[in-house]
């Protein structure tokens, strides 16, 4: 009997590579007075303001930056590594919503930032004397700043404004309060004040209107009709006199 052999085909299984990527977290972190996210901090004009920045959870040197609004702050070399700290001295109106940033050199998308809230009573400026003629309009511009915002009133002569529709018009912002008077008169003539008041105190700002008559004012066709007659009338009246004399001559 004939013997059947059969043929061993060797059968390799595919392996499957399968990577996988570590992920370490690091915790790392950072703070400004204590503070992991951002916030707002109170100050006052003239006080003093001390910020510190500190990295947490690090096992390395970790160089920081600090900034206000877009610019960075110097800072010597022994405030730089893992701890910074910035004084703002002294504190003025102008710091007010200005935002301190502190920043991780090597990444700045991790950061703390400090938004400045300075409190402080009503400042006002603006022209202080105005001139003006009768039927014109006038404008009196009181540029007003203050936190928190004040309370505005117009005064007429140290009493309140009373306002009349289409001669008085009011225009408010944050920093400006303005008073328009429409065809002035001769009764608008005085000083007008601008009193801002707040939780922190008053301020006031005198403006001094004065109110002119009226300038006639000449139509300007009439006024070139009257010079060309007296052109006119002067130069023929040479020509006569001219005529005259040759003719005695």
């Amino acid at each position: 009997m004939a013997q059947r052999h059969s043929l061993a085909i060797p059968y390799r299984a595919p392996v499957l590579a399968i990577s996988f990527l570590a992920c370490v977290a690091t915790g790392l972190e950072l703070t400004v007075n204590n503070h992991a996210a951002d916030f707002p901090l109170s100050a006052k004009p003239g006080h003093s303001v001390s910020l510190s920045c500190l990295v947490h959870n690090s096992s390395q040197a970790e160089q920081l930056l600090w900034y206000r609004g877009n610019g960075q702050v110097g800072l010597e070399d022994g405030n730089k590594v893992n701890i910074s700290n910035i004084c703002i001295y002294p504190v003025n109106e102008s710091d007010n919503g200005v935002t301190f940033t502190c920043k991780l050199a090597r990444d700045k998308s991790m950061q703390v930032s400090v938004i400045l809230d300075v409190e402080f009573p009503p400042q006002l400026s603006g022209e202080e004397t105005l001139h003006t003629e009768e039927e014109k309009d006038v404008t009196l511009t009181c540029n007003s700043k203050s936190n928190p915002q004040a309370q505005t009133t117009w005064y007429k002569d140290n009493n309140k404004l009373i306002l009349q529709r289409g001669h008085h018009e009011l225009y408010q912002t944050s920093e400006v309060f303005q008073l328009s008077i429409r065809k002035i008169q001769k009764s608008d003539n005085g000083t007008y004040t601008c009193m801002a008041e707040s939780s922190l105190g008053r301020g006031t700002k005198d403006f001094h209107l004065i109110v002119e008559e009226k300038k006639p004012v000449f139509p300007k066709e009439a006024v070139i009709a009257a010079i060309v007659v007296v052109t006119v009338t002067v130069f023929f009246g040479i020509v006569a006199r001219k005529d005259k004399l040759f003719k005695v001559w």
